[in-house]
């Protein structure tokens, strides 16, 4: 298999070709949206390069000529559409507050579209700080790495890839199955247990989900054991003490969630915001090298040098342009905002103020958002906690130019702007998260950076298509809860709610500073012990980890630390077979079948629930079920775990 500098290259094989471009665009139409429904419905999205992977391989089998870098284009295709429907965190919030009836193609599209093609114009000098010779783990990129490799070295009959694709595929098969059976309600997708502790309530939650265990695994024991004492400082020191302080009427599941929502995710987003702007500082430096090389890289190919493949980004010179370009459309959006109603004749003192933070602010959530994903993985990363920090700071400008002692409908046009302007840093968030982790992959299989990049660009484009036409279905059909025109079905849209609340409440001047505050503060400190543990040679535990670990839902964290300790267990079992390299390996692909055979399920049963217009379309037992389903499902679950993991051990000793 190929090492981490790249796979050899022998000529000019195939790479970005029309069939990969288009097939890529046809996966984009079922992924993205998939991921805009299940975002909408519960909040989360699912990382589609590896399914896209999967499917990109099924298909081009077909063709001879095909190579594992065409197939690698597919995927970055379908992989920047489907993470751009992230959107649907921020724009829903419009519809919420009354601003739009639905969705306006061409203004969602370009909302959508510019914000992308940002993210991918700034990731190009961050490519070179932040994938090549760097220790983040981009757990996802490795395991789609895997992936491709497998596919392509399994037509030599290699026995090395003939065993890992068997763990790929039986994994995968395991992980669809289990997943497939939590829909039936005959296990739970989800066990916890909630209770008072004291004066205030708690509870301890963990989803039954293979895909976080294998996302666990991957991301390493460093960042699993900083998100638990997230987990820890979140769930089972604030909650306890912040439930006593607010006593709300319902059990303790109810009392312990809402408070958790209202105030402990405030508290993450503080800790999050601080370490966000302490890796802004760590990593200035290399982002800084990588803006020089690139511009070295430049003169060099203007000289007639010929560059190693690796080499390769688009040229600096057309990231600058490409960036200023695309100011232009942006402009123009935010004055078909603002030329008319309760903002007219402050345009010039808005856009400008708009485009200097989308470019500030915009490139430096491109390098925390692909510090992020590099280390927990694109799915896991809490993007949503950059919208946060990026509707405050939207908001705040806004208050800088205008004061908050405005008239009602000034204030809501401006919590509109503000969303908008939100909307747009948040595609380059979105992209910026996912496309350094495609990167990666493209560097560990020796893949030309700047095809990769085109192909990004016309990821977003696809995309940016996709997603406005389903957004207004759902919104027709569904609604959204809060808003207007919102039916018995409405869709929660969790994170586009919080979020128009922030742009609200900053405004308005009623925001959960108390939170956030104390979060930053915490944060800061975690930065400390961080350093220190550092100096002493000790597991480090990244401020950042520990921020996710404190914001997601224990649901999402623990599993993923279970899987963290069970891959460093592993791994330790691994370094000391005969092949430690081949023994680490069969452990990154058993976690990536994990993976893998969860997301193909999610796309499917999306289109199962929107098909069906049910929560449940495959619900076999009702609620009386649930006892046995808990008992028998968690016990399956770890039962599966246990036996998937000693079959790789098997394959791995075996001759």
């Amino acid at each position: 298999m190929a090492k981490e500098n790249g796979s050899a290259r022998a000529g000019s094989p195939l790479e970005l070709t029309l069939r990969g471009v288009l097939l890529g665009g046809a996966i984009t139409l079922l992924f993205t949206a998939a991921n805009v429904y299940l975002g909408l419905k519960v909040g989360l999205t699912f990382a589609t390069s590896i399914p896209a992977a999967v499917i990109s391989m099924a298909i081009l089998r077909g063709f001879k000529d095909s190579t594992i870098f065409e197939n690698n284009i597919v995927q970055t295709v379908a992989s920047a559409a489907g993470t751009l429907a992230a959107i649907i965190f921020v724009l829903p919030g419009l519809v919420m507050i009354g601003w739009w009836q639905g969705f306006p193609y061409w203004t969602t599209a370009a909302i959508t579209g510019t914000g992308g093609i940002l993210g991918v114009l700034f990731s190009v000098p961050l490519r070179r700080a932040l994938v090549i010779d760097t220790p983040l783990p981009y757990p996802e990129g490795h395991a789609a790495a895997e992936v491709l490799r497998i596919g392509s070295e399994s037509r030599e009959g290699a026995a090395e890839s003939a065993k890992g694709l068997s763990v790929l595929l039986w994994n995968a098969l395991a992980s669809a199955g289990f997943a497939i059976l939590t829909q039936t309600r005959l296990a739970v997708a989800e066990a916890s247990v909630w209770f008072r502790a004291g004066p205030g309530a708690t509870g301890i939650s963990g989803g039954l989900s293979f895909a976080l265990m294998g996302v666990g695994h991957l991301v390493g024991i460093s960042v699993g054991m900083a998100m638990f004492l997230g987990l820890v400082v979140g769930w089972w020191v604030l909650l306890p003490i912040l439930t006593a302080q607010n006593p709300l009427p319902g059990g303790a599941e109810v009392w312990a969630t809402s408070v958790f929502a209202d105030n402990v995710r405030f508290f993450g987003a503080g800790v999050i915001g601080v370490a966000a702007v302490w890796t802004l500082l760590r990593i200035a430096g290399p982002v800084i090298g990588g803006v020089r090389s690139a511009m070295a890289a430049s003169r060099a190919r203007q000289s007639g040098a010929t560059l190693a493949v690796e080499e390769q980004d688009l040229p600096i010179s057309i990231v600058f342009i490409g960036t200023l370009a695309m100011l232009v459309p942006i402009a123009i959006l935010l004055w078909s905002v603002v030329g008319s109603g309760p903002l007219a004749g402050s345009e010039m003192l808005l856009i400008s103020g708009a485009l200097l933070f989308i470019l500030v602010i915009g490139l430096l959530i491109a390098a925390v958002c692909g510090y992020m994903a590099g280390l927990i993985g694109a799915s896991n990363s809490p993007v949503s906690g950059i919208g946060i920090l990026s509707v405050v700071a939207a908001s705040l400008m806004l208050v800088g130019l205008f004061g908050r002692d405005q008239p009602p409908g000034t204030t809501d046009a401006l919590v509109a702007y503000a969303l908008i302007v939100t909307g747009i840093v948040f595609g380059v968030a979105t992209i910026s998260n996912d496309n350094l982790q495609d990167l990666k992959t493209g560097q560990l299989i020796g893949a030309t950076p700047w095809k990769q990049q085109v192909a990004l660009v016309i990821g977003v484009v696809f995309g940016s298509l996709v997603i406005p036409p389903v957004l207004d279905l759902l919104n027709t059909a569904f609604g959204f809860a809060g808003a207007a025109n919102a039916g018995p079905n409405a869709l929660p849209a969790p994170q586009a709610a919080l979020i128009s609340t922030l742009a609200k409440g900053v405004l308005g001047g009623n925001l959960n500073w108390t939170m956030i505050g104390w979060g930053a503060a915490a944060g800061a400190a975690f930065i400390v012990l961080d350093e220190v543990l550092g100096l002493m040679g000790r597991l480090r535990l990244p401020p950042l980890g520990i921020g996710i670990g404190i914001y997601l839902p224990m649901s999402v964290i623990l599993p993923t630390v279970i899987g963290a300790v069970l891959g460093f267990f592993y791994d330790r079992w691994a370094s000391k077979q005969r092949d430690p390299e081949f023994a680490e390996r069969m452990g990154v692909l058993t976690a990536t079948g994990l993976i893998v055979g969860e997301s193909l399920w999610g796309v499917t049963f999306a289109g199962i629930v929107a098909a069906s217009g049910s929560d449940a379309p495959l619900a076999l037992v009702g609620d009386g079920f649930a006892g046995p389903a808990l008992v028998g499902g968690t016990v399956l679950f770890f039962v599966l775990v246990h036996v998937l993991y000693r079959r790789t051990r098997q394959l791995v000793v075996a001759d």
